[in-house]
């Protein structure tokens, strides 16, 4: 599984190094709450115009590597 880290930000000076939606300051954590209260990506994409759907992808697939407990690397701008 290939997570797209060009999309996911691990920054210590953005959001207290929480990841999120590089170029953005929405957390991944929000995208993946939003999709668990059964939001739909069109009204993920239609509430967050900076958003693309690689993004929430990238989200998704972010998560699943922290809870499989896929090294991760940060990308530190």
């Amino acid at each position: 599984m290939m997570i797209p880290m060009d999309r996911i930000e691990l920054n210590p000076r953005v959001c207290n190094g929480r990841p999120v939606i590089k170029g953005t300051r929405i957390p991944v954590s929000v995208i993946l709450e939003q999709i668990a209260e059964g939001e739909s990506w069109d009204t993920l994409l239609a509430g967050y115009p900076e958003l693309k759907q690689e993004d929430i992808q990238a989200a998704l697939l972010y998560a699943r590597a922290s809870l499989d407990h896929t090294e991760i690397r940060a990308a530190y701008a």
